[in-house]
């Protein structure tokens, strides 16, 4: 079987269920013009896998020569383990015979992720230069820690308001519950009389014939648009290194100082906990002021004592 025919056979198979079929096109694409569309499974051992691993991560953000070199998470997600679902779903599902090899020696140390979380005050500045339906989309982003395809992918069947829940498809196509508390409520409460399907839209500007936008109608927002709209107001906004998953990030950080890990989890949509851990630094500075606060007797014996002393006259009471 032939590189080619291994790829097909797994785009019908799992591929095109992909959420996001767009990039799962682009990454095969590259795959079979890196590995070579002729080139027998049988001939693809650890050397061969170890050059086309160093292809990629020799390449550039959008192949653009001055942006940077591709991170290893990005060479592990579009050349190691897509290659490697494929030729294991060869070798242990249809049976074909492979050469050996070992993808747990391919696969790139990934810099850990950092946690940015948002002030009230950033949010806000943020919000203000978004236009409308981006604004609400972005918001809810903040509200519900909630990925970019998956608000994209919010349909109004998935919006439960008497049993104030929705439901979402997350990584994996795993579906997650969310409850709503009243300002997701209130929120997706004033979106539903813009569309009878999609939940977040807006409203075209200009008449664009060769994008079939009429100036004045409402369309879904997709996701160039939501990328260009927060590229250009997080600067507008005089905010500094934020991105669109950070509204992921801190949503999940001020979940998890109301609550705990378990919960931070779940909204988030984690098979492991493991994963929401990363989060858990993001609260040093509470920890540290809660520390603070303990020792403050140290700090002000006179305060301290009459707290103490107050306490003893209770006592005695």
């Amino acid at each position: 079987m032939t590189f080619e025919e291994a790829s097909s056979r797994w785009w019908l198979e799992i591929g095109q269920h992909h959420k996001n079929i767009e990039t799962t096109l682009q990454v095969l694409a590259w795959l079979n013009d890196a590995v070579g569309k002729n080139t027998d499974l049988a001939k693809i051992d650890d050397a061969r896998i170890a050059a086309i691993v160093a292809r990629r991560r020799g390449e550039h953000v959008k192949g653009d020569p001055k942006r940077p070199l591709v991170s290893p998470a990005t060479v592990n997600r579009t050349c190691t383990q897509p290659l490697r679902e494929i030729m294991l779903r060869a070798k242990n599902v249809w049976k074909v015979k492979t050469a050996d090899f070992h993808f747990g020696q391919h696969l790139l140390k990934e810099r850990q992720e950092r946690v940015r979380e948002a002030s009230a005050a950033e949010e806000d500045k943020i919000l203000s230069q978004l236009s409308p339906g981006y604004a609400e989309a972005v918001l809810f982003a903040f509200l519900t820690g909630c990925r970019r395809m998956e608000i994209l992918g919010l349909r109004w069947p998935h919006v439960d308001f008497f049993g104030r829940q929705f439901t979402v498809t997350g990584k994996g196509d795993r579906r997650r519950v969310i409850p709503m508390s009243q300002a997701i409520y209130d929120l997706l409460w004033s979106q539903k009389d813009h569309h009878p399907e999609i939940v977040f839209t807006y409203v075209a500007r200009r008449t664009l014939k060769k994008r079939n936008l009429v100036k004045g109608r409402r369309y879904p927002l997709t996701e160039a648009g939501l990328k260009t709209a927060m590229r250009r107001a997080v600067p507008a906004a005089g905010v500094e290194d934020f991105r669109f998953h950070d509204t992921r990030h801190t949503a999940a950080t001020r979940v998890l100082r109301k609550s705990n890990l378990r919960v931070a989890q779940r909204l988030l949509g984690h098979a492991d906990i493991q994963t929401t851990t990363k989060y858990a630094h993001a609260l040093d500075e509470d920890i540290r002021a809660a520390l603070d606060a303990t020792s403050s007797p140290t700090k002000n014996p006179t305060e301290a004592d009459g707290i103490r002393g107050n306490n003893l006259k209770k006592q005695e009471k």
